[in-house]
């Protein structure tokens, strides 16, 4: 497996397995990675024949007093675990690669941005677009992998890709889970003991809002028994709790399915989010 710190490494490679005829698979992430992140990759590699993950901890998704200081960096462990998932290269470039001191550019997709994380993170998602659609440019790969965990950003993604024509299929992978519920994240090392007790809490909330949408309940009836729910558990601060519609994200306000229940919740200063869909022949 090759590890490549510049744009140039990453082209000519990809330009060799294009020459060989093969199909390229990129897995965008921000390392610290887990066995979320292997599902994406093993993901790619079972469907592409070369296989390239970023890892890039890209500083103009956080905002102000956000966790960019703290996030995980463990660079050399990542790169045992893509080599042991398959991945054929490691693109693992630094800020100063990734983006010139004068850059001007900003990938921005209107409307989808603004509710669920983006009304709290101003800015978060013109980063997540500006990179992603960088590292597409860069990769040009047939597919790219995005966890459905971050299913805001993965409809958003698809919706720059669909705007903007590129050629790329963006693939949704299911949420990977602790044997307890709780979707795995790399901010999850951050819990203590005591609030990685109560994590688990958020995924019973949803499993009870997505049971009262499946009987009919309106979408602010749904957010109601989710708000409910997680209340037993006083750990959490929650930060919003949405029913939207799985493709627009615009609200579910009455009865209707399909629907994603979204929710973001703060443990300590741990932010979580999470979601679940329901489709309408659940």
């Amino acid at each position: 497996m090759q590890i490549a710190n510049t744009k140039s490494e990453v082209r000519e490679a990809v330009r060799a397995a294009r020459e060989d005829g093969r199909t390229i698979g990129l897995v965008p992430t921000m390392g610290a990675l887990h066995a979320g992140h292997t599902a994406l990759i093993e993901r790619s590699v079972a469907d592409c024949d070369f296989t390239v993950v970023s890892i890039f901890v890209n500083p103009t998704q956080f905002g102000p007093g956000e966790d960019l200081a703290r996030y995980p960096r463990t660079l050399e462990a990542d790169a045992e675990q893509c080599e042991q998932a398959g991945a054929d290269l490691v693109f693992a470039p630094s800020a100063a690669e990734m983006y010139a001191e004068d850059a001007a550019t900003t990938v921005h997709v209107a409307g989808l941005t603004e509710g669920l994380c983006g009304a709290f993170r101003p800015g978060h998602f013109d980063g997540v677009t500006t990179v992603v659609c960088k590292l597409l440019s860069i990769a040009q790969p047939d597919r790219a992998y995005f966890g459905e965990k971050d299913y805001q950003q993965l409809v958003v993604i698809r919706r720059m890709v669909t705007d903007l024509d590129l050629p790329v299929e963006v693939v949704g992978v299911p949420t990977v889970r602790e044997r307890d519920g709780l979707a795995l994240s790399s901010r999850n090392r951050y819990l203590s003991a005591e609030e990685r007790a109560a994590a688990p809490a958020l995924r019973r909330a949803l499993l009870a809002g997505a049971e009262a949408a499946r009987t009919g309940a309106t979408g602010s009836e749904v957010e109601c028994v989710v708000a409910d729910e997680l209340a037993n558990e006083p750990l959490f601060r929650v930060q919003y709790i949405s029913a939207v519609h799985p493709e627009t994200l615009e609200p579910r306000e009455g009865e209707g399915l399909p629907m994603v229940i979204a929710a973001a919740a703060y443990l300590g200063d741990t932010r979580l989010i999470d979601n679940i869909r329901i489709e309408e022949d659940d």
